[in-house]
């Protein structure tokens, strides 16, 4: 058996967008319960602050469907960061 961390174990690319899917999710949950919960001040401002790009609506014309797709837009603060360093660092810890 090879130890953690050599070359020859490469991961699928499933898993790591099942991480960073749980990752995002995890921290996007973290988010909303402090902005719920933390008295305001500088510590909500920073931990909850979040930039939120977003793409779309994009539409479609085929001659007989038309199609409109979107927006599609993530909030990403650092507590969604978080979320994603916390999901990578237990899920290499299992697999």
């Amino acid at each position: 058996m090879a130890p953690r961390g050599q070359a020859g174990t490469r991961r699928p690319a499933r898993f790591h967008a099942l991480v960073l899917a749980a990752g995002f999710v995890t921290g996007g949950l973290l988010t909303q319960i402090l902005r719920r919960f933390l008295p305001s001040g500088a510590v909500k401002e920073f931990l909850t602050t979040g930039v939120t790009p977003s793409l779309g609506p994009l539409q479609i014309d085929l001659v007989i469907l038309k199609l409109a797709i979107g927006p599609v837009a993530m909030d990403v603060s650092l507590l969604s960061l978080l979320g994603v360093l916390l999901a990578y660092l237990i899920a290499r810890s299992l697999f």
